[in-house]
């Protein structure tokens, strides 16, 4: 995956931040504030429909379900929805690999191939190159949005976002005065986690972040096994839990089309591996695959669960294989699109996050339904700890959001220019204000859209499933 052309090895510091700054001029920090939707907005639930009309029509009234469960919901499944409203806006061009669904629940903790638990992004579902703002602003309205789920103040909403963008404002400076190798070698580790609640949360909050990072540790595929997974006369089998999780042995009919089945979900896969991680993976067997519903933006994709075994029943591997389609931000973004959508997740997310999962792959299988179709693979589970922002209180959403912008000016620094975009932000609080307002202002194009997708569903346009 290229590197963003705005950045260019060989400009000097000096004429890096001048670039920066002379985006100002492009797109002035003032002109970030507040939003308002442009003529010809698409209807936000024909957006929605577009998505669905290339998803399993089993499941698109489970994911209309979900989003309908509350703003913050429909918020986290609504990324092409928000791509649409971003794209008219002034852009900076000041271009990195974008995460492209940077909402708050979209970072968490999760384990380091060395063992160590880490604070990252973990979704890439719709990362591309585009403007670094887009993942600001889409991370900065999530706290607005959350919230006013809690029921908090608008400065409380307001002073989480503040927190959010001035911690990326002030992360980006320090990257664009480091080494090139120190930005990539730079990381949210447990220790920093530890020194962040040492000098500024409470004891509550203290308390709490030392829950969360054991419960982290406790999420393993072990965990996951246990959980997922049942004895049959035939050995360990992925245990069924319709329409959550269907084993591939009851959406086929017949033993060959299912052992066929099977084996196309790892095509290729391994051979997008390192060739150590090919070796480990040849110590496994293929024992079952059954598909998954995940997340809510993501439900209606074919997504499927794969266990191999090792040594014998106690040495399980889980694997999930996602269907990659095509980035919500591609139809707003220049550049040749990738061969494999799979390939394009993969390879964003190596390049933005620190550490990355040592299985993670792509490949490219044929659907039940005989279409070809791009899939990543990754571990199902690996230390990952969640966060549960309808149980923070105003103060701890704040110091979230202060690492969740530090955290994603990291990612952006990797992959952009941070000299040129520190230069950008500049010393002063104008960006962050800016930002206040236009989250302020999305959070109600928000709630107005969950309102669409309810009168839609209403009217009989669109049908809606309860969460099972």
């Amino acid at each position: 995956m290229a590197v963003p052309d705005t950045f260019d090895a060989f400009r000097s510091p000096a004429e890096r931040a001048s670039y920066g700054r002379r985006a100002r001029g492009r797109a002035p920090r003032s002109a970030h504030a507040g939003f308002s939707s442009a003529p010809g907005r698409p209807d936000p639930v024909g957006v929605l429909e577009r998505q669905s009309a290339t998803r399993l029509p089993e499941l698109i009234p489970v994911r209309y379900g979900r989003m309908l469960e509350s703003p913050f919901r429909f918020y986290r499944g609504a990324a092409a929805i928000m791509a649409a409203d971003l794209a008219p806006l002034p852009d900076t061009g000041l271009t990195v690999q974008l995460c492209g669904d940077a909402h708050l629940l979209n970072f968490r903790l999760l384990a380091s191939p060395e063992r160590h638990l880490v604070f990252d992004i973990n979704d890439f579902d719709e990362t591309h190159t585009g403007p670094f703002e887009w993942d600001v602003k889409r991370l900065a309205a999530s706290f607005a949005v959350a919230g006013r789920e809690n029921g908090f103040s608008v400065a409380e909403q307001s002073d989480a976002v503040r927190a959010c963008v001035a911690a990326y404002r002030l992360r980006m400076r320090e990257f664009a005065g480091m080494r090139a190798l120190d930005v990539w070698y730079a990381q949210d580790d447990a220790d920093r986690l530890r020194e962040l609640a040492a000098s500024s949360l409470t004891a509550e909050a203290r308390r709490r972040t030392a829950e969360a990072t054991r419960k982290a540790r406790t999420r393993t595929h072990l965990q996951a096994y246990a959980k997922l997974t049942r004895a049959t006369p035939q050995g360990r089998r992925i245990a069924a839990d319709p329409p959550l999780i269907t084993p591939l042995r009851d959406l086929l009919d017949g033993a060959s089309a299912e052992e066929k089945g099977l084996r196309a979900v790892l095509d290729g896969y391994t051979r997008s591996l390192e060739s150590d991680r090919r070796h480990l993976l040849s110590r496994y067997r293929l024992v079952d695959v059954a598909r998954k519903v995940v997340g809510v933006g993501s439900v209606g994709t074919r997504c499927w669960i794969v266990l191999l075994l090792g040594r014998d029943d106690d040495d399980p591997l889980l694997l999930q294989a996602k269907e990659a389609q095509e980035s919500v931000l591609a139809p707003y973004t220049d550049g040749a699109e990738p061969d494999n959508q799979g390939r394009r997740v993969v390879e964003g997310q190596r390049l933005i996050q620190t550490t990355s999962d040592i299985l993670l792959g792509w490949t490219h299988a044929t659907g039940l339904d005989g279409r070809p179709r791009d899939f990543y693979v990754r571990q199902l589970r690996d230390w990952k700890g969640i966060a549960r922002p309808d149980t923070m209180d105003p103060g701890l959403l704040l110091q979230f959001a202060r690492l969740c912008g530090a955290s994603l000016a990291r990612a952006h620094a990797r992959s952009g220019d941070p000299v040129a975009i520190a230069a950008y932000l500049g010393r002063g609080d104008r960006f962050d204000r800016a930002l206040v307002a236009f989250a302020q202002d999305y959070a109600d194009r928000n709630e107005r859209d969950f309102t669409a997708l309810g009168e839609a569903v209403q009217s009989g346009r669109v049908r809606a499933e309860g969460n099972p």
